[in-house]
């Protein structure tokens, strides 16, 4: 698996991830049926942001990330990312190989920590892999995610000091 910086051609093969992933509504507080040009402005970032792709050999797009500033201003030295891992993929270490890349990449830009805003409590495998990979609970919103079936979850802030 290698993970490159994403171009604008590759956006084809990560839209079928994103609309996948945010489609089934269970672990992003994205709309379910968003256009595919808003979720390319969404997740195509420009610096000082990042997004990448983790690509097999033969180039298919395994998953993907994007990795920027968590908030402007006083609050750009935490940094923040995302992740999203084409389901068919799930369970081979993509998302841990784009967990610690965008990790890596926090570092060797200079950021003192990473926050992640809103982990869905009742997606267990992220959860764990963040834990896993450093990642401490410091906050959760009760009952803040409306899962697909009408019940409710905590939405967790989660950090790693850098």
């Amino acid at each position: 698996m290698l993970i490159r910086d994403a171009e604008a051609g590759d956006w084809p093969a990560i839209w079928p991830v994103f609309r996948a992933v945010t489609a089934a509504g269970d672990t992003y507080t994205y709309p379910r049926d968003l256009a595919p040009d808003v979720a390319r402005s969404w997740w195509m970032l420009d610096a000082p942001g990042r997004t990448v792709v983790a690509v097999d050999d033969d180039g298919a797009v395994l998953g993907t990330a994007k990795m920027n500033p968590n908030q402007a201003g006083g609050g750009s030295h935490i940094a923040s990312a995302s992740f999203m891992v084409a389901p068919g993929h799930r369970r081979r270490g993509v998302g841990r190989a784009l967990g610690e890349h965008a990790l890596a990449w926090a570092r060797a830009e200079g950021y003192r920590g990473m926050q992640f805003n809103a982990v869905v409590e009742a997606n267990t495998p992220a959860v764990a892999l963040w834990r896993s990979l450093g990642f401490a609970v410091i906050g959760t919103v009760p009952e803040g995610f409306r899962l697909p079936d009408g019940t409710y979850t905590g939405l967790l802030v989660m950090y790693q000091r850098l």
